[in-house]
């Protein structure tokens, strides 16, 4: 099994979300309910997968799920809960092609499930080197807009993604940001930095 602690809820993930002690808790992705089209085996023996994408570290996982399981995409699971018999980090390579499409949409849910957490981040990101901020790793943000973030977050933290765009002059869509930032990371693998995806909590 995987790193049971890289995906724990927190309590902004929802009323659906999973209860602590069963462990990390993904979005699914994609769920086949007939296994995998490249498992050979006879139907009988094959046990219903599905893909999903960890709310805290957005990590991917393929998961083996229990026959009575009733799961959909956009669902909620805890990897250790009833519903999952055992489960395996994949790379986004090994996606199917539906799941690889849901990953977007799956950011965007956990991002607006979470905004606090991802507003933090305009209110706590910091220098990586001495010429790179954590700040320059967004799309579209460079020294200028960088430096308008860290002006306005002296005058005191930001509490959404709205203050965020009011405040900081030339940022207009934060949260559209975060979301292209973390699925970029969850897409490429040879990345220098990471903010977001694959980090230890």
């Amino acid at each position: 099994m995987s790193d049971p602690d890289s995906d724990a809820p927190d309590a902004g993930d929802g009323p659906d979300a999973a209860d602590a002690d069963e462990g990390p808790v993904v979005v699914l992705l994609d769920v086949l309910p007939n296994g995998r089209p490249d498992d050979d085996r006879p139907p009988s023996r094959k046990t219903p997968v599905a893909y999903g994408l960890g709310t805290e570290s957005f990590r991917l996982y393929e998961l083996a799920l229990d026959e009575s399981a009733d799961a959909s995409v956009s669902d909620r699971v805890a990897l250790g809960g009833p519903a999952v018999g055992r489960y395996n980090e994949v790379e986004y390579d090994g996606l199917t092609r539906n799941a690889a499409a849901e990953v977007e949409y799956a950011v965007e849910e956990i991002v607006d499930a979470a905004e606090r957490r991802f507003v933090d981040f305009y209110n706590e990101a910091g220098p990586i080197t001495l010429r790179l901020h954590q700040l320059n790793l967004l799309p579209g943000v460079g020294k200028q807009l960088r430096n308008n973030v860290l002006d306005e977050r002296k005058r005191g933290p930001f509490e959404s993604f709205e203050e965020v765009s009011d405040r900081v002059s030339g940022l207009h869509r934060p949260r559209e940001v975060i979301v292209e930032r973390i699925v970029e990371e969850v897409q490429k693998d040879d990345l220098k930095y990471r903010t977001f995806a694959g980090r230890e909590e």
